[in-house]
C-alpha cells in the first residue's frame, strides 16, 4: 500500500525531471528548422530520427544535463536555501548511468541515422552548455547567460543540418533570433529565483546588479 501511495509522488517528480515543457520547446525548434531547410516536406528520415537524439539529448536524463546537475547538486548542498534544495532532491539518486547512457544513445543515433555533422554539431552543444556555461561561466560573470544562450540557440540549426547536412545563413539567422532573445528571457526568470541565486552565490545579473535595474531596462 505504501509503494501505490508513492507512486503518484514518484511520478509527479519524475515528470518534473523531464520538463516536458522546455524539452519539448527546444525540439519543437529544431523541427522547425527541419521543415524551412527544403521546400515541401523534409525526408521523414531525416525528422523522425533527429527528433528522437534531440529528444534525448535534450531531456533531463539526457547528455546535457549530467554534468550540470551534477553540479548544481554541489552548488545545491553547499549554497542554496531549503526551498531549492527540496525542489532539486528528485534529481539525487543513482542516475548518472541512465544520463549517460542515453547521452551515448543520443549521439549513435544521430551519427547512424541521420549524418555525422548533426551528431558534431550535438556534441559541440552538450560542451557549450554543460561544461562552458554550467561549470565556467554560470558561477564567473553576470554575462554567462549571454554567452551560455548560444547552446539553446541550437536546435534550429541541428535541425536544418539533420535534413541538409550542411549550415546555410538561413540556419544561422534563426540561431540569432533565439541567441537575441535568450537572454532577457532568462532574466526576467532570474527576477523570480533572485533570493535562491544570491544565496548560491551565483552571479546573475539581478543579484550583482539588481531588480530595479532590470525593470528599467
Amino acid at each position: 500500500m505504501t509503494a501505490l501511495a508513492l507512486a503518484p509522488h514518484r511520478f509527479r517528480q519524475f515528470l518534473a525531471l523531464t520538463k516536458p515543457r522546455v524539452v519539448s520547446l527546444i525540439v519543437f525548434t529544431a523541427v522547425i528548422g527541419m521543415f524551412l531547410a527544403v521546400p515541401g516536406l523534409p525526408p521523414a528520415r531525416a525528422v523522425f530520427f533527429g527528433t528522437v537524439g534531440h529528444r534525448a539529448r535534450r531531456g533531463r536524463r539526457g547528455g546535457d544535463q549530467l554534468p550540470g546537475r551534477a553540479e548544481d547538486r554541489r552548488r545545491d548542498a553547499t549554497h542554496a536555501s531549503q526551498r531549492r534544495c527540496r525542489a532539486a532532491s528528485c534529481r539525487r539518486g543513482r542516475r548518472s548511468c541512465s544520463r549517460a547512457w542515453s547521452a551515448r544513445s543520443a549521439l549513435w543515433v544521430l551519427f547512424r541515422f541521420v549524418n555525422p555533422l548533426t551528431m558534431w554539431l550535438t556534441l559541440a552543444t552538450f560542451i557549450g552548455y554543460a561544461v562552458v556555461y554550467t561549470v565556467l561561466l554560470k558561477p564567473a560573470t553576470p554575462q554567462n547567460i549571454v554567452i551560455g544562450g548560444a547552446s539553446g540557440a541550437m536546435p534550429p540549426v541541428l535541425g536544418w543540418a539533420a535534413v541538409t547536412d550542411d549550415i546555410a545563413p538561413e540556419a544561422l539567422l534563426l540561431f540569432l533570433i533565439i541567441f537575441i532573445w535568450t537572454p532577457p528571457h532568462f532574466w526576467s526568470l532570474a527576477l523570480y529565483r533572485r533570493d535562491d541565486y544570491a544565496r548560491a552565490k551565483l552571479p546573475m545579473l539581478p543579484v550583482t546588479h539588481g531588480a530595479a535595474l532590470h525593470a528599467a531596462a
